[in-house]
């Protein structure tokens, strides 16, 4: 197994005040979509711009493929790409133009760069409109572009900050299937940031979630769903009448979190759904409660973050600091 990202104990404190990451520890395999999951000011944008060598740790290391972020900085830099949050195209000169710019940035040799442009914009479904202004274009090919940009060198590794911010979903989609599509094409890594729960469950391998600057949970979509050990069980009775012993037979179980009976709905909330449908249906039967239909409702990601990293604080953080902390979140750096 190689390992594309690896983290160890990576700190980073700004003015000597705000800790924005707080010992950081993350390794990210070779070849998967990994998502990185946190609320505003979680450390989520600074830790992507310590990966792509643009700030410097306060403490810690990191590389990327073996390399240092920080003594080897010029070579990660060959072989990622970077997709910000703000606008890294420009929209007074055609499609064409913004990936014949960053072509000689990169420094790709003349020789042949027409045909790797032209690969990149077909690679996006921007092939069609690639000598039109791009101030023309909707929010969602102007996010495809600036990925076309970004996988002109065909990166190991590909940082997406918060890659369909603002998307709608018929955009979103189609801005994800190309991701596919060239993941699959060049066996790139994909690193994003996100704060849609259904993009990072759907498209991701592993994930994690930080909060105030540490990470606090690790896994797949369904480890993390897991995790949370609550199922709902909800039965649609005939009648709205459960005797008092029968809800105390069920409450008994060790599987049975709690039970909640309202009119002819009994929800039954478990660690394991499938374990304990047969088990409380038995019961039922058992006791002449007929029922008309039964649904289970699973943890969703929304579930594992807001048990995670959905609590507000309310200890430390003075006027100052929230103030310093608002001021390098709006400059990009938190």
């Amino acid at each position: 197994m190689t390992i594309a990202i690896e983290v160890n104990g990576l700190v980073k404190v700004y003015s000597g005040k705000v800790r924005a990451l707080d010992g950081v520890n993350l390794k990210v395999k070779a070849g998967d979509v990994f998502a990185l999951l946190g609320p505003n000011g979680s450390g989520k944008t600074t830790l992507m711009r310590i990966l792509t060598t643009q700030f410097k740790p306060t403490s810690g290391e990191a590389s990327i493929f073996g390399l240092d972020v920080i003594r080897r900085d010029a070579e990660v830099r060959k072989v990622i790409s970077y997709v910000p949050q703000e606008m890294s195209v420009w929209t007074d000169i055609s499609g064409y133009e913004n990936l014949l710019i960053y072509a000689k940035i990169y420094g790709l040799p003349s020789t042949g760069r027409t045909k790797v442009i032209r690969e990149a914009l077909e690679g996006m479904g921007l092939d069609s409109v690639a000598d039109n202004l791009v101030k023309t274009y909707s929010g969602g090919m102007i996010r495809r572009l600036e990925m076309a940009c970004a996988m002109l060198i065909r990166p190991r590794i590909l940082f997406l900050d918060e890659p369909t911010l603002g998307l709608d979903p018929t955009a979103r989609k189609v801005v994800w299937e190309k991701l596919v599509s060239f993941k699959k094409e060049f066996d790139t890594t994909v690193f994003f940031n996100t704060h849609y729960m259904d993009e990072a469950d759907i498209y991701s391998d592993e994930i994690a979630i930080i909060d105030r600057g540490r990470m606090v949970k690790f896994g797949t979509a369904d480890e993390l769903k897991h995790s949370i050990k609550k199922e709902v069980i909800q039965f649609i009775l005939t009648n709205h009448i459960v005797a008092e012993n029968v809800l105390k037979m069920i409450r008994s179980m060790d599987f049975v979190s709690y039970v909640i009976i309202s009119n002819s709905e009994l929800n039954v909330v478990v660690k394991d759904a499938e374990t304990a449908l047969p088990v409380v249906m038995e019961i039922l039967r058992n006791e002449g409660v007929s029922v008309k239909k039964i649904s289970m409702t699973r943890p969703t990601l929304d579930d594992v973050f807001l048990k995670y990293a959905g609590a507000i604080s309310l200890q430390g953080g003075g006027i100052r600091e929230i103030k310093q902390i608002r001021s390098m979140s709006g400059k990009g750096y938190i």
